[in-house]
């Protein structure tokens, strides 16, 4: 089969039949342009589900089928012309699935999606993809606490950064940020903010992979807002910068970001309630759960607890301890 004698798996760190189970779908003994075609509206079609909905319940369920059927179609025969382009798709499914388990709290089944999205993107050539994959590697482990781990995926990210897009460098240039500040090291975040600002600045959204669309204002000022965030819980910080970002972000996304949308705004809550007027702080943390009561994200469900623990330092304050029972009583459910 493909796999046997392929470099993907040499590189690879894990193991395919232990990761993805055998698909019960059909897959064809030889592929075509079709079949890549197929993989790339699939991928886009769970990463719109996950952005608006979380990734648990149906979204993961169907994720890990596509993955499976993915991973099929690499055991089957391919022509040479064809096979960048089906290991690029296959990468571009690895990322969205991954994405999907990552935000249910699936971690191992995320980092081994991630890790081997990062190695179909090198048989690809696809220095976009494996940027990507590595960026949510370093989200991921900063996500668990692993800062360190984060920046180095975020290093092996910018690889080659003359090969990205300026709005793939601030992607990553706010993955080193995010990683800078859960260590509350204040000069290099800070540095690395500017970095991502200055990258930013010269984005040209024409020049970006399709799939980078949702990279926009809202999307780097709720990113970059959440490494200044950590500077403000962990070294003291003044908290306006990281506020006025969240505020952005709120502002600019979508329905189409709704988890975006939600964390910002919870983050916006937590920040306030931690420096600020804890009255305002609830106002804004009911909407956010208005709004998290309707996803299946444990992403958002983290951000709540964390908004929670805040509000609990208030108890004499009605509005936050109102605010903590019903955060008590959505993430219960």
């Amino acid at each position: 089969m493909f796999l046997q004698t392929s470099g993907l798996a040499v590189i690879a760190p894990i193991d395919l039949a232990q990761t993805f189970a055998p698909s019960e779908l059909a897959v064809p003994d030889a592929i075509s342009s079709h079949n890549i075609d197929q993989v790339q509206e699939v991928a886009t079609a769970i990463s719109s589900w996950d952005n608006g909905y979380g990734g648990g319940g149906m979204v993961g369920d169907v994720a890990g089928r596509a993955m499976q059927w993915a991973v099929g179609l690499l055991n089957a025969q391919c022509p040479e012309a064809l096979r960048s382009e089906l290991f690029a798709a296959v990468s571009r499914l690895g990322i969205v699935v991954g994405a999907s388990a990552f935000d249910s709290h699936n971690h191992d089944y995320a980092t081994r999606t991630f890790q081997f999205a990062a190695n179909c993107a090198e048989e690809a050539g696809d220095w976009h993809l494996r940027a990507k994959a590595y960026s949510f590697l370093a989200r991921q482990a900063m996500w668990l606490g692993q800062p360190d781990d984060g920046l180095t995926h975020a290093e092996k990210g910018l690889v080659r950064s003359d090969r990205l897009s300026a709005t793939e460098r601030a992607m990553l240039y706010t993955a080193r940020a995010r990683a800078f500040g859960k260590m509350g090291n204040v000069r290099d975040c800070m540095a690395a903010v500017g970095e991502a600002d200055e990258a930013f600045a010269h984005a040209r959204p024409s020049e970006d992979p399709s799939w980078m669309a949702y990279y926009d204002v809202a999307q780097h000022n709720g990113d970059t807002a959440r490494g200044l965030f950590d500077l403000v819980i962990i070294a003291d910080q003044d908290p306006g910068r990281a506020a006025s970002r969240f505020q952005r972000a709120v502002q600019g996304h979508s329905d189409a970001y709704k988890r975006f949308r939600a964390i910002s705004r919870t983050k916006l809550a937590a920040l306030i309630m931690a420096k600020g007027d804890p009255r305002q702080a609830a106002v804004i943390g009911n909407d956010a759960l208005n709004e998290v009561g309707r996803l299946t994200s444990r992403r958002a469900a983290d951000d709540l607890g964390q908004l929670g623990a805040f509000a609990a330092k208030h108890s004499k304050v009605a509005e936050a301890v109102a605010l903590r029972q019903r955060i008590a009583a959505t993430v219960s459910t």
